[in-house]
């Protein structure tokens, strides 16, 4: 039995993630799910945005599945509890599967895999004002480019694809994305696979017109924050889009979209991202069957019709969750 540590968060993160332990339940009765807070309203009742309780249940889980976080405006010492807990159990690697679930959805037939170096880059939040402005610390070390791209590679060879190409900005950045783009070429030494480099903003042109050939990307972390949100909106949206935050041992798995605060409540959130991350989540857990089944149940029951408002369908957020499910099977 393996125990899921559940955040569903705020805004639409309990709808969405609420369907996808719907789904799960109709495909595997193996799993303990241990609920816990986080985020802006658990801050209102509690005071803390991650509480100790919480990671006491992170600690026992094999996984967490999350749903999405509102962050706070005008609060200069926030920390975002999600960036948080990536740094705090060192889940250095972000990785964001782009296909369609559907052929009738998206507007390119991308099927690719984004590895972003997920704890340093952009994202140190260290910062420091002056009197003229801010300066941002922007750290890329050896060891953090090491194992992002032998993270990459090792998935791109257990997923049988292809290609693998390093994107980076070294014509810019000569001795950061330089020192990236050299370790890359040295963890490729060996490899069958084909591998190729772009610049950042050549690779965001070749995402539309070259996307045939995209297959695994490895980056840094805000090019690779920026490339997923574009995959996302080539192959269908935000709401159909799963991700993963991981390391060898332990992965936290959550929807793409944000707390859509604007619609919470309503009924009207698509839960396919949430879904199919808790798919992603199988996956991790050798449960591939399992996953296999969501995934297909999803096709299934858009192919039927059944659609979310943002996949210009009128099925509630639970219509569709109850769909789905009717078209899993414990396996």
């Amino acid at each position: 039995m393996k125990k899921i540590a559940v955040l569903p968060g705020d805004g639409i993160g309990p709808e969405v993630i609420g369907s996808a332990l719907t789904v799960l339940d109709a495909v595997t009765h193996d799993l303990e799910f241990l609920h816990g807070e986080i985020g802006l309203e658990c801050h209102s009742r509690t005071g803390e945005y991650l509480p100790r309780e919480t990671l006491d249940i992170i600690d026992e889980s094999d996984a967490v599945l999350f749903g999405a976080i509102t962050t706070p405006l005008g609060d200069p010492n926030y920390r975002s509890p999600i960036l948080q807990l990536r740094k705090q159990l060192d889940l250095y690697a972000n990785v964001r599967p782009l296909r369609k679930v559907h052929p009738s959805l998206g507007l390119v037939d991308l099927d690719a895999i984004i590895v972003r170096e997920n704890t340093e880059g952009m994202y140190t939040q260290i910062e420091r004002q002056d009197p003229e402005g801010v300066t941002l610390e922007r750290r890329v070390s050896i060891r953090g480019s090491r194992r992002i791209v032998r993270f990459a590679r090792e998935l791109a060879e257990k997923n049988c694809r292809k290609r693998i190409t390093c994107v980076h900005k070294s014509n810019a950045l000569r001795r950061s994305d330089g020192l990236f783009r050299e370790i890359f070429f040295e963890e490729m030494m060996g490899s069958n696979l084909e591998v190729k480099e772009l610049l950042v903003d050549a690779a965001a042109a070749a995402m539309i017109d070259r996307y045939k050939e995209i297959d695994v990307i490895v980056t840094l972390n805000l090019y690779g924050d920026i490339l997923s949100d574009e995959g996302s909106a080539l192959t269908g949206g935000l709401g159909l889009s799963p991700s993963a935050n991981m390391n060898a041992e332990f992965g936290l798995f959550e929807p793409v979209h944000g707390s859509a605060p604007d619609i919470a409540g309503r009924g009207v959130a698509n839960p396919t991202a949430a879904i199919l991350s808790g798919a992603m989540m199988l996956d991790f857990l050798e449960m591939s069957t399992e996953a296999e089944t969501i995934r297909l149940a999803v096709h299934d029951a858009i192919d039927k019709g059944a659609r979310t408002r943002d996949m210009k369908g009128d099925h509630s957020t639970q219509q569709f969750t109850d769909v789905v499910a009717s078209l899993c099977h414990p396996v």
